[in-house]
């Protein structure tokens, strides 16, 4: 069974490490597309995303430990 304390880290770990990854593609991209690398443009789409994806393989994770019904 998974405990509350359990979620409460999925939920902090997913946004810690969420944010530290979007963000830091983000401001790579940004600094390369401010000085005139259009390259840039590929880490800052991806961005969001990435911080969000990490969040649910984590949620994954967590879940393949509920017993089945």
């Amino acid at each position: 069974m998974i405990t509350r304390g359990e979620i409460l880290v999925l939920g902090l770990t997913a946004g810690v490490i969420g944010s530290v990854t979007g963000g830091m593609a983000l401001g790579i991209g940004l600094g390369l597309v401010v000085q005139g690398a259009h390259i840039g443009w590929l880490l800052i789409l991806p961005g969001a995303p990435l911080g969000g994806l990490i969040g649910l393989l984590l949620a994954r994770r967590l879940a393949r430990r509920l017993p089945e019904t």
